[in-house]
This record gives C-alpha cells, sequence and structure tokens, in this order.
C-alpha cells in the first residue's frame, strides 16, 4: 500500500501545483516526506511540543510516525500581488511591512498569497479524497518541517497519509 499511497502524493502534489493562483503567478513549494524522515519529522514534533508546552504536538506526531507519508505544501518567497486592496490591512501594497521571522513562521505576508496556498492545500485534499487515502491538514507538521528544513517557505502546512481499515487521523 505504500507505494500505492505515495502515488497518491504524486498526484495531489499535481493538483496542489495547479491549483488557481492570483495574478497566474506560483510561489508554491511542494515536498513528499516518508520512509524514515517520518520517524523523525514524528519524533521533534513531540519534543518541540514538550519543549514549548504547546498542545497535541505529541499527538500529530504520533500520527505521522504511523502515516505511510506526508504531503508538505509551502509559500516560498511569495510577493505581494499587486492589487492594493487593503485586505492585509494596508490601502497599498507597498506599505506591507517586511517579512520578519516569528516563532514558527515568517511574516507578514499578502492575504492573497495565503489563499493561493489555501488552494492549493484544498485542491491536493480533493485529491486524496477522491482516491480514498485519508488525511487530514496539520499546521504542527509544517512548523517542524520547516525547522528540520525539509522544505523551504515562509509558512508550511502538511497532511499526513495512511491507508489503513480505520482513518487514524480521527478519534484519536
Amino acid at each position: 500500500m505504500k507505494d500505492t499511497v505515495k502515488m497518491v502524493a504524486e498526484l495531489m502534489a499535481l493538483s496542489a501545483r495547479t491549483a488557481p493562483k492570483a495574478a497566474g503567478q506560483d510561489f508554491i513549494e511542494i515536498k513528499i516526506i516518508e520512509g524514515d524522515d517520518l520517524a523523525k519529522l514524528g519524533k521533534e514534533m513531540a519534543a518541540y511540543g514538550e519543549k514549548t508546552s504547546k498542545k497535541n504536538y505529541d499527538r500529530d506526531g504520533k500520527n505521522v510516525e504511523n502515516s505511510d507519508a506526508v504531503l508538505l505544501i509551502s509559500l516560498k518567497e511569495s510577493k505581494k500581488a499587486g492589487l492594493n486592496c487593503g485586505v492585509c490591512g494596508y490601502a497599498e501594497c507597498a506599505n506591507l511591512p517586511s517579512m520578519t521571522e516569528g516563532p514558527e513562521f515568517a511574516g507578514p505576508i499578502c492575504a492573497w498569497r495565503l489563499i493561493d496556498l489555501g488552494i492549493a492545500v484544498g485542491s491536493a485534499v480533493k485529491t486524496a479524497s477522491i482516491l480514498n487515502v485519508d488525511n487530514r491538514i496539520m499546521y504542527r507538521i509544517g512548523v517542524i518541517a520547516r525547522k528540520l528544513g525539509y522544505i523551504e517557505g515562509e509558512i508550511v502546512i502538511g497532511i499526513p497519509l495512511s491507508a489503513r481499515g480505520k482513518n487514524i487521523y480521527f478519534d484519536r
């Protein structure tokens, strides 16, 4: 089954890549994690949760360790959309402050680029759903995958994948 799940992860990556993006500009990065890297990622998630006293990193880390693969999707070096729409809280894109590193992610980020990320993630999980592979969108995976250097980007989302008799991401 692991080979099948990897193929689904690749199809999910295709869905994320071809998802619509503001102004037709693509700042999405995608990577598939599998094998020994899953155990490392899961253990690091639990350790981070313990170190920072943040809840559920251990729970989600166990899910990652028990997954067949994880799809990572990030925004890398995304530029402002240039719409001067004000949705970010600034009347002009030029007034959006420079990017700074936060405790887990970097920002601020143009709201339209965050929507691009959301559409890419939604397109990917739609593909997993159509192909009956269990999944769950997890921000905690992204925090640690970014810290471990598994993928570059200002913000990272992780989608663990599993094919079992029961969905391991619910009733946890």
